[in-house]
């Protein structure tokens, strides 16, 4: 029986792993949310989690009291993330915030010798060279979440990386997928929250709109694979049936399949090797009939192009168009800016901050704070 600790457990992908972790008799040793006392709580009691900490400081009061009289251990901030993350006991830390956030106790968990089930896409976007190489020093493993990355491991099982030729990451291309510019001037919250294939959370859905989610991705499979730019190619894919594939020096492409359903992805990070029952869907090609692929439109959508860009400059700039990123999102769901203008806006940081090398997390974290504030300023 493993043991594992939840960053982020009341959203998508932590309800999910506790789904999975019910199945199989994992046991949970801690529990952490943002800011939902109450399903937090509720997730708490029923796992018998002995440490919970909630993020957001001005809920930290209603959790402590609704765990009085009990022996669990309340937390909260940052502090508490990273006190979670590095608890004794546990085989596998499995980061789901979103954000920056996620950076700081994915690094105290790898000092501490505990392997990282990420599916928190922003710990390797902007501090992927510290993480890896922390890695690598503490040997801990760091399990893809992300159905694309954990198609790609997969695919990878029994081959060498040498033998690598490219791989294929696949794209929903969103909820504007063949649309024009012009035609998404207008564009409201609640079209771009309305995604054809997966259901995730706000922050993740507008940057599967903006096409943003898959230009982290690419900056993510380079850092986990060990990848040049050249050697990943993006391909829309509106069904979401390849979730990634590899293609081997010999010709052979190697794709992992199945229905859109992120908990076979989790299972796998959380159970790896092993490969067990999981609920869900199974893959009936015949069903389907077509799959289709085609191009990414980079002339239309600036943030995928913006974070290949980044990442071909290296330094900073993956964790500043990131930042920026995130500050721009933030404006769009409080209806500050319009739709376009968060691709313009992470364009805009790109081209105007100026790069710098990245050696410690305070340089990571100046980086996303001085994007921010570009942001902020342009507003």
């Amino acid at each position: 029986m493993k043991t594992i600790s939840v960053l982020g457990s009341t959203g998508s992908i932590g309800t999910q792993a506790l789904d999975i972790a019910k199945l199989h008799k994992i046991r949970i040793k801690a529990l952490a949310a943002n800011r939902n006392a109450a399903l937090l709580t509720e997730q708490a009691k029923e796992f018998n989690a002995e440490y919970v900490c909630i993020y957001d400081k001005e809920k930290y009061k209603e959790l402590k009291e609704n765990f009085s009289g009990t022996n669990v251990k309340v937390l909260c901030g940052m502090e508490g993330l990273c006190e979670i993350a590095t608890l004794d006991g546990v085989d596998i830390l499995l980061n789901s915030v979103v954000g920056m956030v996620g950076l700081k106790p994915t690094l105290a968990a790898i000092e501490k010798g505990v392997d990282i089930a990420l599916a928190n896409k922003e710990t390797l976007v902007t501090g992927g060279k510290l993480v890896i190489n922390k890695a690598a020093e503490n040997n801990v493993k760091i399990l893809p979440v992300d159905s694309e990355h954990s198609a790609i491991f997969q695919c990878l099982q029994g081959n060498e990386m040498n033998e690598i030729n490219k791989i294929i990451l696949t794209a929903s291309g969103g909820p504007f997928f063949g649309k024009t510019k012009a035609e998404l001037k207008n564009v409201s919250i609640e079209q771009a929250l309305n995604h054809p294939n997966w259901s995730m959370g706000n922050k993740i859905t507008i940057d599967s709109a903006t096409l943003m989610n898959k230009g982290l991705e690419f900056i993510e499979a380079m850092w986990l694979f060990d990848l040049k730019p050249e050697q990943i190619e993006i391909v829309v894919h509106r069904e979401s049936v390849i979730h990634s594939a590899v293609e081997y020096k010999d010709g052979s492409v190697i794709a992992q399949m199945g229905v859109p359903d992120m908990r076979l992805p989790i299972q796998y990070a959380l159970l790896y090797p092993q490969r067990l029952q999981c609920k869900g869907k199974a893959l009936s090609l015949i069903d389907y009939g077509t799959l289709s692929f085609s191009k990414p439109d980079f002339k239309t959508f600036d943030c995928l192009r913006a974070c290949i860009k980044a990442i071909t400059i290296g330094g900073s700039m993956p964790a500043v168009v990131n930042g920026a990123n995130e500050q721009a999102v933030d404006l769009f769901l409080k209806e500050k800016i319009s739709f376009l203008k968060i691709g313009e806006l992470v364009t805009s940081a790109l081209n105007s901050i100026k790069q710098s090398e990245i050696t410690c997390l305070d340089d990571v974290l100046k980086a996303d704070k001085e994007a921010r504030e570009f942001v902020l300023s342009k507003i």
